[in-house]
């Protein structure tokens, strides 16, 4: 009992640690030993604490599929048209989320998606583990599991629209 009290006052007693890379994080006058204060950019810059894109797709229940079945996601929600009719989802994946719409076609059947873009999901699982439960699945990889130059793991799908998905996970 005695250690459990000790773990538990030296876990409170850390300070609380930033979300973001080392690299990325500002050093504060406190932590680097200077005398002069952060100075923030007037008028205030954009903090996020997240992104959630959301792709517009040919066909939302192929596309279902492909992201639970394929790739692991799972629905976070659903939502339907007022005739009961599906129309988009919100896809989870650990703590990420990812929407899908259908596309009504306003701006033509034959529009091409995923164009000269591609998402990048990171992850701390095992990149050729991944990779096996994709091709297990009937998906194919484009490319990987490769070791980046910079030390991380990858692996890139293409979704039944041609969007350009890149797992990875740091060395």
């Amino acid at each position: 009992m005695a250690k459990r009290k000790t773990r538990r006052a030296t876990r409170a007693a850390r300070p609380a640690r930033s979300g973001r890379p080392k690299s990325a994080r500002r050093a504060t006058p406190a932590a680097s030993g200077a005398q002069h204060e952060v100075q923030r950019r007037e008028p205030e810059t954009l903090r996020l604490r997240a992104i959630e894109p959301s792709l517009t797709v040919d066909n939302i229940d192929q596309s279902l599929k492909y992201y639970t079945d394929v790739l692991g996601f799972i629905v976070g929600g659903r939502h339907t048209d007022k005739n009961g009719v599906l129309r988009g989802v919100m896809l989870k994946a650990g703590a990420c989320g990812l929407g899908l719409s259908q596309d009504d076609f306003s701006k033509g059947r034959d529009r091409k998606k995923g164009l000269g873009m591609s998402l990048w999901f990171q992850t701390a699982q095992d990149i050729d583990a991944i990779a096996g439960r994709i091709t297990a699945a009937g998906g194919r990889l484009v490319e990987g599991p490769t070791t980046q130059e910079w030390g991380g793991r990858s692996l890139t799908v293409d979704d039944p629209d041609g969007f350009r998905l890149r797992i990875y996970a740091e060395k």
